[in-house]
């Protein structure tokens, strides 16, 4: 594997296996976490996504597999009440609390919300497309929370558009907000595909993790203007360039230092139910 696509796509891929399309029961989704995290691949997966509801479930089937190191994020309504219980969690030296999640709140929600949080633990608030972002970003800069946004689901109407999803991720690093992506990104390029593997699914354009993670670098980096950045989103394989130091996109250049600083940074992560998706239309995309 190229440095350059290493850098772009170490721990980009939040396993989210319990929820849809694939919805697996949750010992099938730690063994394919286990499973995963020892293929040649393991270096894009960070960690299992996980409700707050599950956790004790989760505690008790820990014994039966043999990973050392558990990366969680956890999702959360913001109650206070599950807030006490992150804080007081005690699972084992074998888990570490990663990341918090929280479905949509208002602005004046993160704010309490984010009061109670425990310091060393990224938080994700998700941000709906059709809000006004700007009380969101500026609750998020001051309390140096990250953004969580949807660029799928279940339906088609659950996918944002490009223009959509360009603005977005323009709007977060010109606030310097990092954020991540949850659903829909199960494949390296933009195209039509169904929404589930059922034979008469519906299909539609998803957007492709490559192009997203790509775009996000060359905005932290202001290497990339608003036209041209729906045009990225919608871009084949052959208006990219992957060299061993560095990625292009027709005549924007991102060097490894730039990659790893925009990911450190900006574009922290996508969820996603499949791991092995990814990984494949990935292998395929570049042989």
């Amino acid at each position: 594997m190229l440095a350059s696509l290493k850098a772009l796509l170490t721990s980009v891929v939040d396993y989210a296996g319990l929820f849809p399309p694939a919805k697996l029961d949750l010992r099938q989704a730690m063994e394919n976490y286990v499973q995963d995290s020892a293929s040649p691949y393991a270096w894009m997966l960070s960690r299992f996504v996980i409700p707050i509801s599950r956790l004790s479930e989760f505690a008790e089937l820990l014994s039966a597999f043999s990973l050392k190191h558990w990366s969680l994020s956890v999702i959360l309504s913001g109650l206070e009440s599950e807030i006490e219980q992150v804080q007081s969690l005690h699972i084992g030296n074998k888990v570490a609390i990663a990341a918090l999640e929280f479905s949509a709140l208002s602005p004046p929600e993160i704010e309490r919300v984010s009061s109670d949080l425990p310091t060393e633990v990224e938080a994700f608030f998700e941000i709906p497309f059709n809000s006004d972002l700007k009380p969101y970003l500026k609750v998020l800069r001051h309390t140096g929370a990250a953004a969580k946004i949807r660029t799928g689901g279940a339906t088609i109407n659950a996918f944002p558009s490009v223009t959509q999803l360009s603005q977005c991720i323009f709007s977060f690093a010109e606030a310097q907000v990092p954020f991540k992506a949850t659903a829909g990104l199960h494949h390296p390029l933009p195209a039509q595909y169904p929404l589930t593997s059922e034979p008469d699914s519906p299909a539609t354009l998803m957007h492709g993790f490559l192009n997203v993670a790509t775009l996000a670098a060359l905005a932290y980096w202001q290497k990339v203007t608003p036209t041209e950045a729906l045009e990225l989103l919608q871009a084949s394989s052959n208006t990219f360039q992957f060299k061993q130091d560095s990625i292009c996109w027709r005549d924007r250049c991102l060097d490894i230092l730039e990659i790893e600083a925009a990911r450190q940074h900006f574009f922290r992560s996508f969820g996603s139910c499949s791991f092995q998706e990814p990984v494949n239309d990935l292998k395929h995309v570049l042989n």
